[in-house]
């Protein structure tokens, strides 16, 4: 039987050929959980897989469950490697897409400003291009690109949009997040991305006390005027001073804008902050 023979009829066998068993065992070695098409064959002539192998090797590894796919050359090594733990969702969303920072429900799960637990992970990034499905399946998850069990959705933005972000520690990996002060402001934006916009007013109320206020007021200057008069609506029902976000009424608009982006256009106008407030809760 040749060689490829051999690595096949073990591999129906839930086995593994003594190549594909060193390749993988030379990641786990390297620290590699996550590697590239690339990487993973310069692995793989030091073991002694040949180049004609290679590519069955990693779709049969695959297959088995060794290693898997995280998207188009990106391969992690499967937590049933010995010496291999698993990957935090968030450590996959680093590696998705570069840049790369959770955001909306997730932050806000993270700042504990919501019970719920996310169903989607969102990962906010300037880049262009981005992991997609195609067809029937990519329609049913709205965008979304499902790894393991778990749906990332990619929220991309301008590179001037690109900010608030800071380092935290999710068990041994140390990935990227929307700061609270920006988590608070995206609720703003794109409250359908955070739960609805009564979660993102509750949220306020739950932060209130931690919000530094400079700062989520220079963020919001950094936005579309309807953002700063949102946010200035918020923060003043909240029991924030006229006085100490002033910079934010100075903003010059336009007309009448919705409180809730995602809400009908009805509801009382408030000219101080040229906002139509469309929502029954009112904190």
């Amino acid at each position: 039987m040749s060689d490829l023979g051999l690595f096949q009829h073990r591999l129906n066998n839930v086995t593994h050929s003594i190549v594909g068993t060193e390749l993988v065992r030379k990641l786990a070695e390297t620290g590699l959980r996550v590697f590239t098409t690339e990487k993973a064959r310069e692995y793989a002539s030091a073991v002694g897989l040949t180049p004609g192998y290679f590519r069955q090797a990693m779709h049969y590894l695959a297959r088995s469950g060794w290693i898997v796919r995280l998207k188009n050359g990106l391969y992690s090594l499967s937590s049933t490697v010995p010496g291999v733990s698993s990957l935090h969702e968030y450590e996959i969303a680093m590696v998705l897409v570069k840049p790369a920072a959770v955001s909306h429900w997730s932050a806000f799960h993270h700042h504990g400003l919501t019970q719920q637990i996310p169903r989607r992970v969102f990962v906010l990034t300037t880049a262009r291009a981005v992991p997609r499905l195609r067809g029937r399946r990519a329609r049913s998850l709205k965008d979304g690109y499902p790894v393991f069990k778990t749906i990332y959705q990619f929220v991309q933005v301008k590179p001037d949009r690109y900010f608030g972000i800071e380092d935290t520690w999710v068990n041994e990996a140390k990935i990227k997040i929307t700061d609270l002060e920006r988590t608070l402001l995206d609720g703003l934006m794109m409250p359908q991305y955070c739960g609805d916009f009564s979660e993102v007013l509750h949220a306020f109320e739950l932060s209130i006390d931690k919000i530094n206020l400079d700062k989520i007021v220079n963020y919001g200057l950094k936005m579309d005027a309807a953002i700063a008069k949102r946010l200035g609506w918020v923060l003043q029902n909240q029991g924030v001073e006229l006085s100490r976000i002033e910079s934010l009424h100075t903003i010059p608009i336009k007309g009448y804008r919705v409180l809730d982006p995602s809400g009908p256009h009805r509801g009382p106008c408030n000219k101080h902050w040229m906002i139509q407030v469309n929502t029954r809760r009112i904190s």
